[in-house]
């Protein structure tokens, strides 16, 4: 086997590229990669620079990873602000870093993808090493794969890395045969809140649409771009995506986007973008042009049930953050990455932060409806873990905070 690096995802062969994505991932699919690189939210600009390792058998491609180099942690959303602040105290350089995830896209999937023939072992075990090489080689400080199944855990232990982990909050299709088979399954509380909220919609008068494949236009594309950006000047966070990016997915894969849109005499008030595999509904955008209450719930949880128990999906993941999805049907469920900082005594910290962190995320877990642990305040949380770790292994710079 030898291992190959490629700027561009132009410059694999989509056909034997799209035989590793044997779950329909949709964030791997050769076309939501290219629509990334051709339309303007990759690059300088953005922090990401792609870098795509490969396994070749035989000229056969057995093996790949979607990797970046980083010069920041934007976009990433498992928080190593931390991480990144310790090493500037102590005059050491956190960037460039090397990521292996999909951009802005904070949904659990292979990171190590492998040919369905092929033997996974040896092929994980060859990309993590290439991958590892190619750190060394850009004097990069780290490794970080995030969102990382479960079944993954082993190869990246066996390689060193740390595993840490984080929480989301999926919805799990138990087969039901409706929403109101799923609302049964709930305590009374949660179905008579879910109820009103709905009703409330109702009482709207709203015209709600799902729409996906064929049904799909460019003018549909133009309304989601423009309720996105409503959401970026809400958050006053960074419009990644273009309006070119968009438009190139909806015309190239529209059978792995599912656009709900709510309106009103003819008129677009709200919608939100989901993407489906072809076991799971992931929930990534949505907007507003006119605030109605409870309509995020609705097009963003509850229309999304719907859908996956229409579909027969075995899960919807709405996203980052939210202990509130706890009060819509979802639960929390752990989410893993993991972290290769080689040695030294800020690697050493780094890792029983991670330890530490962990035993928090257990205990709030413990506390079922009640959950309300935030990850991104986990900074300032856990703080004196870093510090009270250097201490212990006798950094001469003293603390990094």
């Amino acid at each position: 086997m030898k291992a190959r690096v490629h700027d561009t995802i132009t410059s694999i062969c989509q056909e034997q590229w799209q035989q590793l994505v044997v779950d329909g991932s949709p964030f791997h699919d050769y076309r939501f990669l290219e629509a990334l690189e051709t339309s303007d939210c990759l690059g300088r600009h953005t922090g990401w620079h792609p870098i795509y390792v490969t396994i070749i058998d035989d000229e056969l491609l057995v093996g790949a990873s979607c990797v970046y180099l980083r010069t920041n942690s934007y976009g990433e959303y498992i928080f190593d602000w931390g991480w990144a602040e310790a090493y500037q105290r102590h005059g050491l350089d956190y960037y460039p870093k090397l990521t292996v995830a999909v951009p802005f896209t904070p949904a659990t999937g292979a990171r190590l993808l492998v040919h369905p023939q092929a033997q996974p072992t040896p092929v994980r075990q060859a990309l993590i090493g290439a991958t590892l090489s190619l750190a060394d080689q850009a004097q990069c400080s780290s490794l970080h794969y995030l969102f990382i199944p479960a079944a993954e855990v082993p190869d990246y232990q066996q390689a060193d890395f740390s595993i840490r982990h984080s929480v989301q909050f999926h919805w799990e299709n138990h087969g039901y045969t409706g929403f109101g088979d799923f609302l049964a399954t709930l305590k009374r509380k949660k179905r008579r809140e879910i109820v009103r909220e709905r009703q409330s919609i109702v009482a709207e008068h709203l015209n709600i649409e799902i729409l996906s494949g064929a049904a799909l236009t460019a003018a549909h594309a133009d309304v989601m771009y423009e309720f996105y950006l409503t959401t970026v000047d809400r958050k006053y966070a960074s419009d990644y995506l273009t309006r070119q990016f968009f438009q190139t997915l909806f015309e190239t894969m529209p059978d792995r986007v599912v656009l709900i849109l709510a309106g009103r005499h003819g008129r677009w008030l709200a919608g939100s973008i989901h993407f489906r595999s072809d076991t799971t509904l992931y929930g990534r955008y949505w907007g507003c042009n006119e605030q109605v209450r409870f309509l995020h719930f609705e097009l963003c949880y509850y229309q999304a049930i719907e859908y996956a128990i229409d579909q027969g999906l075995a899960f919807v993941e709405a996203g980052a953050q939210g202990p509130h999805k706890i009060q819509r049907g979802y639960s929390p469920v752990i989410t893993r990455s993991a972290h290769w900082l080689g040695q030294g005594p800020l690697a050493e910290a780094i890792r029983n932060f991670i330890e530490e962190e962990k035993k928090q995320i257990e205990q709030e877990l413990a506390n079922d409806d009640n959950y309300a642990y935030k990850p991104e305040l986990v900074h300032w949380e856990l703080r004196n873990t870093l510090s009270a770790s250097v201490e212990r292994n006798n950094d001469p710079t003293g603390d990094p905070w």
